[in-house]
C-alpha cells in the first residue's frame, strides 16, 4: 500500500525544534522535511538523508538582502513542491512556510499549521497568514482558541 506524501515545513530554530517532535510520525507517511539551512541543522541531512531539503535562510534585520532571498525562496518552494507533490502540508511556521502553504492550498493540498508554543495570547504573522487558508489549525493554550475561534486545542507538542 502507497503512503500518503506529507510535507513537514517550518523555518530553523524554535519552530523546526518543535516540527520535529512530529517525528514520531515520519515512518507512517511518505514524508519530506523542508528547514531553513544554517550550521545548527546540518545534522538533519545525517539523519533524514534525502528526505530533507533545505530553502534560503534569511532575515528581516537587512531588508533588502532579505528581499533577494525571499524572492529566491519563493522560486525554490514551487520546485520543491512540483518534485514532492505532497497531499498534506504540516507547519509550524514561519515565513518559510507561507509560500508553500499557499501554493500547496492553490494545488490542493490540506493544510495543517500548529501555532507555536511561544505565544499565549497573541497571534502570529504566520498564523493570521494561514488561518484562513488552514485546513486544520491547532494551538497549543486554550487561550488561543478566543483568537483563533475555528482552531482545534492540539496540547502543548512538546
Amino acid at each position: 500500500m502507497k503512503k500518503k506524501k506529507v510535507l513537514f515545513i517550518s523555518s530553523t530554530g524554535g519552530h523546526l525544534n518543535e516540527l520535529l517532535q512530529l517525528s514520531p510520525l515520519f515512518g507512517k507517511y511518505d514524508y519530506h522535511i523542508i528547514t531553513e539551512k544554517d550550521k545548527t541543522n546540518e545534522y538533519l541531512k545525517q539523519k533524514y538523508g534525502d528526505r530533507v531539503m533545505y530553502l534560503p535562510y534569511g532575515t528581516r534585520s537587512h531588508i533588502l538582502k532579505y528581499i533577494f532571498i525571499y524572492f529566491y525562496l519563493i522560486l525554490k518552494t514551487i520546485f520543491l513542491y512540483f518534485k514532492i507533490r505532497p497531499k498534506v502540508i504540516i507547519t509550524t511556521g514561519t515565513h518559510t512556510a507561507g509560500p508553500m502553504c499557499y501554493l500547496g492550498k492553490i494545488f490542493g493540498s490540506k493544510i495543517i499549521y500548529i501555532e507555536t508554543f511561544a505565544n499565549i495570547n497573541k497571534k502570529t504573522a504566520t498564523g493570521r497568514l494561514i488561518y484562513p487558508i488552514a485546513d486544520m489549525f491547532i494551538v497549543q493554550w486554550k487561550e488561543m482558541l478566543d483568537l483563533y475561534p475555528k482552531a482545534i486545542y492540539g496540547g502543548k507538542i512538546f
